[in-house]
């Protein structure tokens, strides 16, 4: 007996750009979808546009999927079951649903503006229904390759979507889909119907911009013989860029590898992507687990969501500070960042926007810097400060005494008593409590980087 439920939900990315944060939305959705029924999560590479569709991308794909924690129980390519597609078709030829048609592009275009220009809907005409077979070979003999259109019923088509409930499209006022090119490769209907069919996908949750093909898909799956109530179908808005535009894939705009090099965290995109357009409020978790658990299509609304990256850096700032040294040191060491203690960790983190931050504090503790540029007033200052820095073993409150002496000592106080002394020892305006951070720099750095300060003064 299976361990999983009747639930299988399919992600289908087209190998033809890079994975942008879209299709990852679409694909976490689908995942958490699954993993919270028990049931299973499929990964099929709709790769049927055989000049566009590169080896390159899909494993890109998988890479980013894998990079995400969305792991996959079936993997299928569509290039690889031509063979089933074609025996749909000639199913729907022998049921006289799918028919020949040789019109050029230019000429399709041309019937399409003329329908536009009177203010008609640009639906096919169907003129190659009443060609005889010897206009047929005529059109063969100039070279003509068809294309195949699936003839539509003029009857009602309805399905209850989990999303915007119940949908209907009247038959009549829809154009016949080509489902099969010139080239004789199927298009993305017949395909994504097939395969949906034989690999027995319970729910298909995908962009609303999916709607009209849903009832055109639905009238396929009856005509190759299945209940089209056997699928359920849940449509979700599209996300678009902070300014409300497009995402595109193929110009790489917030592509889930691009964030990645910019040192987002996979579980900072999980939680903002999980969340997005529901009425779950948007937080940081470390673990999948609690955005299974919590995850409910029902709390998905109809309305456009944006994809901030102001909303996802501070995302991922929280995630960082939230997490644990251990989880933290196994990160870090996963790409190349060593000698991490716990204490440098449990002082710094709070600093930490993204990991690449951890370097950077790092060659601060470690490396030396160029003295920086003090008035003359800092200069004699800092060599005072010298003079009254506290002897070892140093601790939380050693900050506070030594400025405490030096406030007594000069009458200093507040940015004038600390900056001096913050720029001299780390070279940063900003960062974390320097009662945290002196005892990591220790004595030793301390002395040296108080007279390297003011060396070029002497």
């Amino acid at each position: 007996m299976s361990v999983f439920s009747s639930i299988l939900t399919r992600v289908a990315p087209s190998p033809t750009g890079k994975l942008h944060v879209g299709n990852a939305r679409r694909a976490l959705e689908n995942w958490l979808f699954a993993r919270q029924a028990g049931g299973r999560f499929m990964l099929r590479m709709d790769d049927t546009d055989i000049e566009r569709s590169k080896e390159i991308y899909e494993l890109a794909i998988q890479k980013d999927l894998e990079w995400l924690g969305l792991n996959w129980d079936l993997y299928v390519r569509q290039s690889d079951r031509m063979e089933h597609y074609q025996a749909a078709a000639q199913k729907l030829k022998s049921l006289g649903r799918l028919y020949p048609c040789y019109e050029t592009s230019e000429e399709l275009e041309f019937k399409r503006k003329r329908l536009l220009s009177r203010g008609l809907p640009p639906l096919y005409d169907r003129s190659a229904l009443s060609l005889t077979e010897a206009q047929k070979k005529a059109y063969e003999k100039e070279g003509r390759t068809p294309h195949w259109r699936f003839l539509l019923n003029p009857t009602k088509i309805c399905w209850d979507d989990l999303i915007h409930g119940t949908l209907c499209f009247e038959g009549e006022k829809l154009s016949d889909p080509v489902l099969i090119k010139t080239d004789g490769f199927p298009v993305y209907s017949l395909a994504s119907v097939v395969d949906d069919l034989d690999f027995k996908v319970s729910h298909v949750i995908r962009g609303d911009d999916h709607i009209t093909n849903t009832a055109l898909q639905i009238q396929l799956i009856e005509a190759l013989g299945a209940d089209p109530l056997s699928i359920h179908f849940a449509h979700l808005p599209l996300l678009t860029d902070a300014s409300g535009g497009g995402l595109s894939k193929r110009l790489g705009s917030l592509s889930i590898e691009s964030l990645k090099e910019d040192g987002f965290e996979p579980m900072a995109i999980n939680s903002l992507l999980a969340r997005l357009g529901s009425s779950d409020p948007i937080e940081p978790f470390l673990s999948l687990d609690p955005l299974v658990s919590s995850f409910n299509i029902e709390k998905f609304s109809k309305a456009t969501a944006k994809f901030d990256v102001q909303e996802l850096k501070h995302l991922n700032a929280k995630i960082i500070h939230m997490m644990p040294f251990s989880q933290a040191k196994k990160h870090l060491e996963s790409i190349g960042i060593t000698g991490v203690s716990e204490e440098f960790w449990n002082t710094l983190h709070g600093n930490f926007s993204t990991f690449s931050d951890v370097t950077k504090w790092l060659k601060v503790l470690h490396n030396d810097f160029a003295p920086l540029s003090f008035s003359s007033e800092d200069l004699d200052y800092l060599k005072l400060a010298l003079t009254f820095l506290p002897e070892e073993p140093w601790g939380p409150e050693t900050w506070k005494n030594w400025t405490d002496v030096l406030k007594e000592k000069t009458d200093r106080k507040g940015k004038m008593l600390f900056m001096p002394l913050r720029l001299a020892l780390t070279g940063e305006e900003h960062g974390p409590e320097m009662k945290d951070f002196l005892p990591l720099l220790g004595y030793d750095v301390c002395l040296k980087r108080l007279k390297d300060s003011y060396a070029s003064d002497l």
